[in-house]
């Protein structure tokens, strides 16, 4: 077994390549060992504070046979591109979430894995949190009895701070404002908690001074396969706020984050907040459990290293990661109707569709 680490590129140089570069430097599986920018002073500035070499071209780094799969942490629109410049690279892929800036341009990123035999692996890192895998296990054994209902948040006060010269003001770059920057995040861990999502009804509201053109208010009820309920709040004009609450037959449990610890998740643990309440118990006889140190971007990328080796998906993957595209758009289509039910499937086969057509063309 080849138990050498992982030699990995990363394309896209800003603030979020470095939050992954310093998670990189924690583990003993994988190295970034290449950094691309098309900006020199960004390519300079990085390898000066990561400590990871500069390469001038794409090109280079594709051809070094040392590296064997490349991190995207560019712009959504970008995604499909150059995840088919690297898997024509015979590399395999991660990308942030969301997987690409359209369900089409994910399914085509998801139909790269069978097309160059590579693996692709997507950044919804946080159904990683120890918290969140705490729950599940919880689900898993029976500790809740029957789930019936979950809720989450996500909530930051990014749109108290847009301006025409952000990219998230724009409805087309940022559609729904929270909703696809935010909430896709714990569609992404409800779906992990509670299985598939077939319906979406969302309501939507634009509250902050500044004007810009994205909704910065949103609330979207979510129906599962197995007739649970779920909720997921995502507002842009508060204080930030991480958290989950299942709920069964027999207990409750809720998870909470410090979110101002989100770019330092080997924080996490020291500040969040983990109780289960059972049976008829009230808030007061709840039982608060340790919440054990991990780190969420780590243990991802160690995820997309171990698929770079032996080339099979993780469950970071990308029909998760357009499942996950596939609620916000489904949620989106629901605002439009006013709050009515939109079936998650009715929006991958209308991506399926567009795609069709697009290839025959």
């Amino acid at each position: 077994m080849n138990t050498t680490p992982v030699k990995l590129g990363i394309v896209g140089l800003g603030r979020w390549a470095k939050v992954l570069a310093k998670a990189a430097e924690n583990s003993d599986r994988l190295a970034i060992v290449a950094g691309y920018s098309r900006t020199e002073d960004k390519r300079q500035a990085f390898a000066r504070e990561t400590g990871v070499s500069a390469v001038p071209d794409l090109k280079t780094m594709l051809a070094d046979p040392q590296i064997e799969g490349v991190i995207l942490t560019v712009p959504n629109e970008q995604h499909l591109a150059l995840a088919r410049e690297v898997a024509m690279a015979k590399k395999h892929v991660y990308t942030e979430k969301p997987i690409a800036a359209t369900l089409e341009d994910g399914l085509q990123i998801e139909a790269l894995q069978r097309r160059y035999g590579v693996t692709v692996t997507v950044g919804h890192s946080a159904r990683l949190m120890a918290g969140i895998r705490r729950i599940r296990d919880a689900i898993d054994a029976g500790e809740l009895g029957r789930v019936a209902f979950m809720e989450a948040n996500f909530s930051n006060e990014r749109a108290l701070e847009l301006t025409p010269q952000t990219w998230r003001w724009y409805r087309n770059r940022a559609p729904g404002g929270p909703l696809s920057q935010l909430a896709i995040h714990q569609f992404d861990v409800l779906h992990y908690l509670g299985g598939e999502i077939v319906e979406a009804s969302s309501l939507a509201s634009k509250l902050s001074p500044v004007g810009a053109e994205v909704d910065d208010q949103s609330m979207t009820v979510l129906k599962f396969g197995d007739a649970k309920i779920g909720y997921v709040g995502s507002c842009w004009t508060s204080p930030g706020i991480f958290a989950v609450r299942v709920f069964g037959s027999k207990g409750l449990m809720h998870y909470e984050i410090d979110f101002a610890t989100w770019d330092t998740p080997h924080k996490l643990h020291e500040s969040s907040t983990l109780y289960i309440q059972r049976g008829k118990g009230g808030y007061g006889s709840r039982e608060v459990l340790p919440v054990p140190e991990s780190d969420m971007f780590r243990i991802e990328l160690e995820m997309f290293a171990a698929s770079c080796r032996s080339g099979c998906a993780n469950e970071l993957s990308a029909r998760n990661g357009n499942i996950a595209l596939a609620v916000v758009n489904a949620a989106l289509r629901s605002i439009e109707r006013r709050g009515q039910l939109v079936a998650v499937a009715e929006m991958i086969a209308e991506a399926e569709r567009a795609e069709g057509v697009r290839h025959v063309a």
